[in-house]
């Protein structure tokens, strides 16, 4: 589903290099929960923006859902990341003067979809994150938990080939965190491959595979999480 080989980034200006990511072979599978790990500064966000097409890598190729996305331009990758990529952000980046439903329906949009395929497709996220009776609330009469969960249903929403979760739990308390995960690996269950990056590793135990980045190297963690420095 997800294929990169000899990837790496560097920075440049008129008198530094600096090697962001050091050359890696990665390897995602349909269905898979990836966690990604790491210390700040150590090159998670760039692995997190090149993953969601957000940033381009400096070397080797990205293969996505069998594409080869590395050189494709700017328009086709916009085109590419709203069709099979769905974000989950920290911060939910919900749009406060909009309720829930067309929170969710705004991405949609963008998909030249009809009235009544946008509506079945709301509907059917909003049912499945457990916030249909919501819909006409506005994210300030939410909870922390329930405006996460608004921005999952609207990644999912989008039917994407897997789902990008940057510190899904950063803003929640303990309790609305495992709520969240819950959901998550509930959604994972139910066939939808999801790379979340985490610094909670008790959430990344949670995950089927532990990827670590540590000062620009990813490699698989083989033992518990919890050893991890």
């Amino acid at each position: 589903m997800l294929r990169m080989s000899k990837l790496a980034k560097t920075y440049r200006t008129d008198t530094v290099k600096t090697r962001a990511l050091c050359p890696f072979d990665l390897e995602v599978k349909q269905g898979e929960f990836v966690a990604v790990v790491g210390p700040s500064g150590s090159g998670k966000t760039t692995f997190l923006n090149i993953t969601g097409l957000l940033e381009n890598a400096s070397e080797g190729e990205y293969w996505l859902d069998g594409l080869e996305v590395s050189t494709l331009g700017d328009k086709a990758k916009s085109r590419l990341r709203n069709e099979k990529i769905g974000f989950i952000f920290q911060s939910f980046n919900l749009i406060p003067e909009l309720n829930i439903y067309d929170n969710v329906e705004m991405p949609l949009r963008y998909r030249k979809l009809s009235t009544v395929q946008r509506k079945q497709r709301v509907e059917e996220a909003l049912e499945q994150v457990g916030l249909a009776s919501r819909q006409k609330h506005f994210p300030a009469q939410l909870s922390g938990g329930q405006q996460q969960r608004v921005a999952i249903a609207r990644a999912l929403a989008g039917s994407p080939a897997f789902l990008l979760a940057d510190e899904p739990t950063g803003n929640l308390d303990s309790k609305m965190a495992d709520g969240v995960m819950s959901l998550l690996k509930e959604i994972n269950k139910q066939g939808t491959t999801i790379i979340m990056v985490t610094h909670d590793l008790d959430q990344a135990t949670q995950a089927s595979r532990i990827i670590e980045v540590k000062d620009g190297v990813i490699s698989e963690v083989e033992h518990c999480a919890q050893e991890i420095a």
